[in-house]
């Protein structure tokens, strides 16, 4: 079983929490216990798994990226411009697989799901993969 998502991002470094989506699929196949899996198919964006409780992380992990792959560098050749999003997006990941218990993605109390955008902002897709099911 195999959704594909689609959203709007609309900043250049955004995290969009996508956690309810992942669970409403989920929960539309009446899935009990298993696994996920949730991927970006694109070369600037990522999916990871980090805090959702309090605002400040977002904010606080898009400043170090910028920090450590500064958007311009002299000695950047990549003809787009754009190796920092590469980068942000290699350093993310592409996919996360989740365990689900009972019925309920198996997250940590402060854990949401993200996608990351590091080249927006763009209509972009992710894919959600049911990986085993009962």
């Amino acid at each position: 079983m195999l959704k594909q998502l689609t959203l709007q991002t609309n900043q250049h470094d955004q995290m969009v929490d996508v956690t309810h989506e992942v669970q409403q699929y989920i929960s539309d196949n009446n899935m009990k216990d298993g696994a996920v899996s949730v991927y970006c198919p694109h070369t600037t964006a990522g999916i990871t798994i980090n805090e959702d409780a309090d605002p400040d992380v977002k904010t606080d992990m898009i400043r170090r990226f910028n920090e450590v792959y500064p958007w311009e560098h002299q000695l950047d050749r990549h003809m787009e411009g754009n190796t920092a999003a590469h980068m942000k997006a290699s350093t993310v990941g592409a996919s996360q697989h989740i365990i689900v218990e009972d019925g309920r993605l198996l997250l940590g109390t402060w854990q949401g799901i993200y996608f990351c955008e590091f080249d927006g902002p763009r209509r972009r897709k992710f894919y959600v993969k049911i990986l085993s099911h009962n």
